[in-house]
């Protein structure tokens, strides 16, 4: 059976683009609505936007069957490799670009170094599925990540911001995060998503079966993430109404090393994967799930530390306006090279 991209999937590039158009429009038609945000806010904290940027997480995390997590241990080899890409070549990866392209933004610098630490969790399925991979082992590595990304996100992004810059002499880098204002906004934007993820799974599985929960809950919650990330960014770019003008070239700044990121993390794994000898289906698994990102994490992490005003925030958003009409076309490459693919699953 031939794997569609959903309707709301497929236009996510456009949905995202046309709601920071709305969100200026609202900036610069309602001036007020600024401070309007600013009094539902508790502390530094804004309800609506941190109702908002929890049930982006729910969704996705909801998906995850952690069940499955034993079986990654039966496969030493391709559970090497997926996380080696995942947690080592990633993160050094997109550090490495944030340096070349963004050295003089230390703040944009910040937020692509941030998106290379959040694995994707959410549209690797997606991603796997077209591209003819193994779900159940896609399914894997997800759950896989998910628990890695609760314990080592917080300390992943003070390494790669506050400690690496420093020691590697970049003196223009002066972006300080505490890890514990970072682990405060994991523990908040992911743990919380991830506990009521897990329980909801659990109990709905208990009481309903599992075919209930795939087919009737799971499709009712799933587009609650994309309409909460539009939400914040109608937000987002609402207050930025007078930044309009610099707006496109900003985005193309951070566009080049996301475009080169995606393509060089995909092939790199790919080709690595064959080389070892993993099957097409697991191959396409691994390699999605290394291209892939968070950022839905990379958007609530900075908003939190940050603030919503922030680059760091910006950068976020740009990402998945940029993803996914990338690997729509990293899927066509994965198909392409499926058919020369000498042990490739049939």
């Amino acid at each position: 059976m031939q794997v569609k991209l959903k309707f709301l999937d497929r236009y996510l590039t456009l949905w995202i683009f046309l709601a920071m158009v709305l969100g200026v429009a609202l900036g610069n038609l309602f001036p007020e609505l600024k401070n309007l945000m600013s009094s539902m806010s508790s502390g530094s904290t804004n309800i609506p936007l941190a109702i908002g940027l929890l049930l982006m997480m729910y969704p996705p995390l909801t998906r995850v069957n952690y069940e499955l997590l034993p079986k990654a241990f039966q496969d030493k080899k391709t559970l090497s490799l997926s996380l080696l890409l995942n947690w080592f070549i990633g993160p050094l990866l997109m550090f490495a670009l944030a340096i070349t392209f963004l050295h003089n933004k230390p703040d944009y610098m910040a937020g692509l170094i941030l998106i290379g630490l959040a694995r994707c969790i959410a549209m690797v399925i997606v991603w796997n599925d077209l591209a003819g991979g193994n779900r159940e082992y896609g399914a894997l590595l997800i759950a896989l990540n998910s628990v890695f990304q609760v314990v080592s996100y917080s300390f992943y992004a003070w390494l790669f911001i506050s400690v690496l810059p420093e020691k590697l002499g970049l003196k223009a880098f002066q972006v300080d995060i505490p890890i514990s204002e970072v682990a405060k906004s994991v523990a908040i934007y992911l743990g919380i998503p991830f506990v009521a993820g897990f329980l909801s799974r659990k109990f709905l599985i208990q009481a309903k079966g599992e075919t209930w929960f795939n087919t009737r809950y799971l499709p009712i919650i799933s587009p609650i993430t994309l309409y909460a990330l539009l939400f914040t960014i109608v937000l987002m770019f609402s207050l930025k109404g007078e930044q309009i003008i610099q707006l496109p070239m900003e985005v193309i700044q951070v566009a080049i090393p996301l475009i080169i990121y995606f393509v060089l993390m995909f092939f790199v794994s790919f080709f690595i994967a064959k080389f070892m000898g993993i099957p097409y289906d697991k191959n396409v698994a691994i390699a999605f799930t290394a291209t892939g990102n968070n950022f839905e994490l990379a958007i609530a992490v900075s908003i939190a530390v940050f603030g919503i005003h922030s680059a760091q925030a910006f950068v976020g958003v740009i990402g998945p306006l940029i993803e996914v009409p990338v690997l729509i076309l990293l899927v066509k490459a994965s198909l392409f090279l499926k058919s020369k693919y000498s042990n490739h699953v049939s």
